[in-house]
């Protein structure tokens, strides 16, 4: 083997450091500025060597910055919020300091969970403005301003989901009782009842049914002289008892 290949051998067996995609996709965000992610890298590579705590001479012989450009570089990390110093005891019983980044990919989590929270606020803001739309189109006209505050309140006091919501109009279109007061009885008898989704819902109407057409006597028809019944019931709500 030549003096080159063994070279690139020690060089491909050297370990690599490892750097969460997620700090490249969000350090920018965090206001964090090139030169401060460079001494970070560094740091991580100095942890796999076995150093927690590199000194600036350290990190200089390494990076082409001045000596003060590193030093405040550290103390900006530290001030951020991304860099702490922590102590711990070694294997022989002695304290010794280290540099820890854990508050920074703590601050990256943070980020991302933000971040999903203003996703579903604005999803969920979404299909709260459709549920406006779907009882107007339903109703064939503009809501009035008290409908518009009882739908409003549905969602913000009640905190009832926009899916359950269409779910109650579904059940007084399919009862031909298109109305707000009527709307607003299965939702007080669904929470009375703990009912919160959709499915639940489904399955209690559902249940009410199936009981009412094993019940429902059926009825002879005159003309055709065979056995027929009523149309599916759809329960009342209007008539459902404190």
């Amino acid at each position: 083997m030549s003096i080159n290949n063994s070279r690139l051998r020690i060089w491909t067996e050297q370990r690599m450091i490892q750097i969460p995609q997620l700090f490249f996709q969000f350090y920018k965000e965090l206001n964090m500025k090139d030169e401060e992610a460079l001494i970070v890298f560094h740091l991580l590579a100095f942890h796999i060597e076995g150093n927690d705590f590199p000194t600036p001479d350290d990190l200089m012989n390494r990076l082409t910055m001045p000596d003060n450009d590193i030093t405040s570089g550290l103390q900006r990390l530290m001030q951020k919020g991304f860099l702490e110093i922590t102590r711990d005891v070694d294997a022989n019983g002695k304290l010794y300091e280290k540099y820890s980044i854990f508050p920074l990919w703590e601050r990256i989590m943070q980020l991302i969970e933000m971040k999903e929270q203003q996703k579903t606020a604005t999803a969920l803001r979404h299909e709260e403005g459709e549920i406006f739309r779907l009882f107007e189109e339903e109703m064939g006209r503009l809501l009035s301003p008290l409908e518009l505050e009882k739908i409003g309140s549905w969602l913000d006091e009640d905190k009832h989901s926009p899916a359950l919501i269409k779910e109650a109009l579904k059940e007084a279109v399919f009862a031909g009782k298109l109305s707000i007061r009527y709307i607003d009885r299965i939702l007080l008898e669904w929470k009375k009842k703990n009912i919160t989704t959709p499915q639940a819902a489904q399955k209690q109407s559902e249940q009410f049914r199936e009981k009412q057409t094993i019940h429902r006597p059926s009825v002879r028809s005159p003309q055709q002289g065979i056995q027929s019944t009523n149309k599916v019931p759809f329960y009342n709500w209007l008539e459902e008892r404190e």
